[in-house]
């Protein structure tokens, strides 16, 4: 994994349209976007998800995937009040 994408948000709303979109998104970018991992956590009302990935490539396909489109305009006028996407290149990794 060279690479990691971090998405925060606070959430304005929950709802099961938005725990199924984020189910939908999950699984494309694990299985059409060669994303290695994609783990989320929510606390209150916000949220973190991190994706790790091994190119830019994939990152920007995944960005412009339609379904994936679609989320983001719809957490814009719906979900969220604000949020933050960083791109970051990961220079070590260890764990035990």
């Amino acid at each position: 994994m060279k690479y990691a994408v971090i998405f925060k948000a606070k959430v304005k709303q929950f709802d099961e349209e938005y725990s199924s979109m984020a189910a939908q998104l999950r699984d494309r970018a694990l299985t059409q976007f060669n994303c290695r991992e994609f783990v989320a956590v929510t606390e209150d009302n916000f949220e973190i998800a991190i994706s790790y990935w091994d190119s830019l490539d994939d990152i920007k396909r995944w960005k412009q995937d339609e379904l994936h489109l679609h989320a983001q305009r719809k957490g814009k006028r719906q979900w969220y009040s604000c949020y933050q996407v960083e791109v970051v290149e990961i220079q070590r990794s260890y764990s035990s």
